[in-house]
């Protein structure tokens, strides 16, 4: 089963994949997933505050919100689902006071979103890809200057006379 999105989208795609009976491991779907859910999720709270009471609902969690909305989409039989539509579910699932989420499925979501880095980040990427800049560089200054000069060959020509 494949989620599948449009091109303006953000990627989600939820893949079947078979149990693993050797570590009996059932996937709820990537952390990455449950991620991006959870911050829409949040940005979402702190601008609605009749949403941020629902959110804040002790009796739900991430966790359930993802396998509802993982058995949503099953249960739809659909082959695509805009951002919206998986938002949409999410808030769902806290605006509703009795909602079942479902048993946890088999499956693994695959998310082609853009993850946000924080200012802090940014600059440690900056420095590090300074850092590395430099050392390629001077990688090439040391083997232009560890090449070794050519051996100028004595060669004499011969003439007809020296025979």
């Amino acid at each position: 089963m494949f989620l599948r999105r449009s091109s303006r989208s953000t990627g989600l795609r939820l893949s079947r994949k078979p149990f693993d009976k050797k570590t009996d491991n059932i996937m709820k779907g990537t952390d990455h997933f449950k991620r991006t859910i959870q911050m829409y999720l949040e940005q979402r709270a702190a601008e609605d505050a009749l949403f941020a009471r629902n959110y804040h609902n002790p009796s739900k969690s991430i966790d359930d919100c993802i396998t509802y909305i993982l058995n949503y989409v099953r249960e739809s039989r659909c082959n695509g689902f805009t951002d919206g539509e998986i938002y949409g579910q999410a808030i769902h699932y806290y605006d509703e006071k009795e909602i079942k989420a479902g048993k946890p499925l088999n499956c693994q979501v695959a998310v082609n979103h853009v993850v946000e880095l924080t200012a802090e980040e940014k600059a440690e990427a900056r420095r590090n890809a300074a850092r590395r800049y430099e050392e390629e560089a001077l990688r090439k200054l040391q083997k232009r200057t560890k090449t070794k000069p050519h051996k100028q060959e004595n060669t004499t020509q011969l003439s007809l006379f020296d025979f």
